[in-house]
């Protein structure tokens, strides 16, 4: 995230996002992460929680699909973008819910048996180990917790994008986690590739961190 001079004077998460997402008025594509769209299919359809659901793709994709699903994102602007979209394709409150909460004083109560963080990190201070721990916890039996995160820059960032950001292995995240083998299969736990196109039209390939791992 570089380049938003207006956004990296932001004191604080809540300020910094909505800067962010008021820079354009859609920052992303709308479609689901291919890592959640390959997962969920195999499993039985229940509570999901969408954990930084920024403009709703994800969540959507889940409702759509027969999910119960909780969104939850700091910014307020991306979650009236997300209200819309779900609106428009004729979701009620009984299949999706959206709630606005810093993730670093809160989390949602109750358990799920699907928890998802795709591309959870923020250049403001986020306590990322302890979110993705209570994550983890909120993980009904039998249910499931997907993890996605970038594990390198784009090709098209340049040098500097090194500079900003952490980019764990799976290692890293299991470790993060800190999972009881007693308690959690861990299903996958491993880097892998996708396309993308960047901002000025450039295609490349993408490395993305994946762990998903079934609670006993």
């Amino acid at each position: 995230m570089t380049g938003h001079s207006s956004a990296e004077q932001a004191t604080d998460a809540r300020t910094f996002w909505d800067a962010r997402y008021g820079e354009r008025s859609r920052i992303w594509s709308g479609a689901v992460n291919r890592v959640l769209a390959d997962t969920a299919p195999v499993l039985t359809p229940g509570r999901a929680l969408d954990l930084g659901c920024g403009e709703g793709g994800d969540s959507v994709w889940l409702a759509e699909n027969g999910w119960q699903v909780t969104g939850v994102d700091i910014s307020a602007t991306a979650l009236e973008r997300a209200r819309e979209v779900s609106e428009s394709r004729g979701l009620g409150k009984e299949q999706i819910s959206w709630q606005q909460m810093d993730l670093a004083e809160d989390f949602p109560a109750g358990e799920f048996d699907l928890v998802s963080a795709c591309f959870l990190a923020s250049p403001i201070h986020l306590p990322r180990a302890g979110i993705l721990q209570r994550a983890a916890a909120a993980v009904a039996p039998g249910g499931t917790l997907l993890l996605v995160s970038h594990a390198g820059a784009p090709p098209w960032a340049g040098n500097a994008a090194g500079h900003r950001h952490f980019f764990p292995t799976p290692e890293e995240e299991l470790a993060t986690l800190d999972l009881q083998d007693n308690a959690w299969d861990v299903r996958c736990a491993e880097v892998r590739s996708r396309g993308a196109t960047g901002p000025d039209g450039e295609r490349g390939l993408l490395e993305d961190t994946v762990v998903i791992a079934r609670r006993r």
